[in-house]
C-alpha cells in the first residue's frame, strides 16, 4: 500500500465485494407497476407534467421544474399513468410520485442522437445532460448540469472521475468498468468538452486490479485522462478526501470543489453522460448491486427507475431467512428502507440484505473518551462532541465545532467501542440547525 494516494483518517471495514463482483450485469425484467418519485435529487422537486389516464413512452419527460438546482424525471417504460399522488420515498418521507402501469411494449420516445462530439457545443452538452435528468450516481444525486456550470469567477482546471467505490459490498461501478469502458471514456470526453478543460484524473482503489487493467487499456492514447491508483480505505471516494489525495488541494470549510478548481463526477455518471449526449437517452435506469448474506442470488442489475425494491428482491430469489433489515446503498452510508415497496431511485446504488446474526442490536453505552472517533474522522472533526451537543440540544456549540462540515460517512460510529449512534445524532442536529436557520431567514 505504501506510496498510494490517500488521505488522513478513515477506516478499513471488510469489503465483502467478493459476493457480487464476479457477477456480470444483467437486465431486470419489466414489473407490474412503476412508481417514479418527482424528488430524486438534491434541490427543488420536479413538478408533474402528466396526469392520471395519460399514455407515456419510455424516456418521456414526466416531471420538471424551472430553476437551476433541480432535475427532470422521465418515464422508465411505456404505459398508462394510473395516478399522481404522494407516496413513501426511500428516505422515509412522502413525496409526489407518478404511478405507471406498463403496457409491456417498453416503447421509447424519439431520441436525438449524435455520432461525434464535433457535432455539439459545450453548452449543447450541458443542455442535453439537463434534459436527460442526470444526477450524481454515487449517492448524493446532485444535478450533473449544475456541477458543469460553475460561476464565471470560478476557474475549473481539473475533472476527477470517482471510480473508487469504497463502500463495502457494492460492485456496480466495478462491473461498469469491466463491461462499459468505452462508454465511460466517451462520457469523460464529453464532460471535458463541457467544462472546456483538458485534464481528467481517473481515480480507482488498489483492490480492483481487473478494473484497473480494463480502464488502463481504455485510456491508452488518451492524453487528457490519467489513471491514478488509490489506497484501499473508507471513505476514499468522498469528494473532499479524493481532491486532497489527488491534487493536494483542501476544500475550505463551507466551500465546494469548484472553489479549488475541481469538478468530481462518479464513473457511473460518466457512462450516463455518454448515453445522454450520444444516444439522447435520459436517466431511466441504473446499475444496482443486490447483495449480502441474506439474498439467494446476488446480482448486479440494470434496473428501471421506479421498480419496487420488493420486485428486485423477488427477482434475486428472495431472502434466505426472515428479512430483519434492508439497507439501500452500502452499510456505511446507506439507509434502512422504510418499506420494501419503495422504488429504486436515481441514487439507489445497492440493496443489501444481511442475516440477523450479522446485525448488532446493542444498546449504546457512555462515551469513554477513547479518542477513536477523532483519529478516524477524515474531516478532522470531533464526532463525540457533536453527539453530546445534539443530546442536550446545544446546537450553538455544535455549530462552533463545525458540525455542518461533517459528511456523515459513519467512520466514527464504526470504530466506537460504546456503539454510540453518532451519525444518527449528527443528522438530527444538522436537521434542527437548518430548520432554525430557515426560520431566521423568513
Amino acid at each position: 500500500m505504501f506510496g498510494l494516494k490517500t488521505f488522513k483518517g478513515g477506516v478499513h471495514p471488510k469489503g465483502k465485494k467478493n459476493i457480487s463482483q464476479d457477477i456480470p450485469i444483467k437486465e431486470m425484467p419489466l414489473t407490474g407497476e412503476i412508481i417514479i418519485p418527482l424528488s430524486q435529487h438534491a434541490g427543488a422537486p420536479a413538478e408533474p407534467l402528466v396526469k392520471k389516464g395519460d399514455k407515456v413512452l419510455k424516456g418521456q419527460k414526466i416531471g420538471d421544474k424551472d430553476g437551476f438546482i433541480t432535475a427532470s424525471v422521465h418515464a422508465s417504460t411505456s404505459g398508462e399513468v394510473t395516478d399522481v399522488k404522494y407516496s413513501i420515498h426511500p428516505l422515509g418521507s412522502k413525496v409526489l410520485s407518478v404511478f405507471i402501469r406498463p403496457d409491456g411494449k417498453d416503447e421509447w420516445c424519439g431520441l436525438q442522437k449524435i455520432s461525434s462530439l464535433d457535432e455539439i457545443t459545450p453548452e449543447g452538452i450541458i443542455s442535453k445532460i439537463r434534459e436527460a435528468g442526470l444526477v450524481g450516481l454515487g449517492g448524493a444525486a446532485f444535478p450533473t448540469h449544475v456541477k458543469l456550470s460553475p460561476p464565471k469567477d470560478k476557474k475549473i482546471d481539473t475533472l476527477i472521475i470517482n471510480a473508487v467505490e469504497c463502500e463495502p459490498y457494492l460492485t456496480a461501478d466495478y462491473r461498469l468498468m469491466l463491461e462499459e469502458k468505452e462508454k465511460i471514456i466517451l462520457g469523460i470526453k464529453a464532460l471535458l468538452k463541457a467544462l472546456k478543460i483538458e485534464k481528467a484524473y481517473f481515480a480507482i482503489e488498489s483492490n480492483k486490479p481487473e478494473a484497473i487493467g480494463s480502464m488502463s487499456d481504455a485510456i491508452k492514447g488518451e492524453d487528457t485522462i490519467k489513471l491514478l491508483v488509490m489506497e484501499t480505505k473508507y471513505p476514499q471516494g468522498s469528494e473532499k478526501q479524493l481532491i486532497e489525495a489527488l491534487t493536494k488541494k483542501q476544500v475550505p470549510v463551507g466551500k465546494l470543489p469548484l472553489d479549488v478548481g475541481v469538478v468530481v463526477q462518479n464513473v457511473g455518471t460518466a457512462k450516463a453522460v455518454a448515453d445522454a449526449v450520444f444516444e439522447g437517452r435520459p436517466l431511466v435506469e441504473r446499475i444496482v448491486t443486490v447483495t449480502g448474506s441474506n439474498i439467494k442470488d446476488p446480482a448486479n442489475l440494470k434496473v428501471r427507475i421506479g421498480t419496487k425494491i420488493s420486485d428486485v428482491i423477488d427477482f434475486c430469489g428472495g431472502p434466505i431467512e426472515e428479512m430483519v433489515k434492508v439497507i439501500l446503498g452500502g452499510p456505511m452510508m446507506g439507509i434502512a428502507a422504510p418499506s420494501i415497496d419503495v422504488p429504486v431511485i436515481k441514487g439507489t446504488s445497492g440493496i443489501l440484505l444481511m442475516k440477523k446474526k450479522e446485525i448488532i442490536f446493542a444498546d449504546p453505552g457512555p462515551c469513554i473518551r477513547c479518542g477513536r472517533c477523532l483519529a478516524v474522522c477524515p474531516m478532522g472533526l470531533a464526532p463525540g462532541r457533536f453527539m453530546e451537543s445534539a443530546e442536550v440540544k446545544d446546537y450553538d456549540r455544535a455549530m462552533e465545532d463545525n458540525i455542518m462540515n461533517c459528511m456523515e460517512c459513519g467512520s466514527c460510529s464504526y470504530v466506537c467501542p460504546s456503539r454510540r449512534p453518532m451519525v444518527h445524532w449528527i443528522k438530527t442536529a444538522k436537521s434542527q440547525i437548518q430548520r432554525q436557520l430557515k426560520k431566521k431567514a423568513e
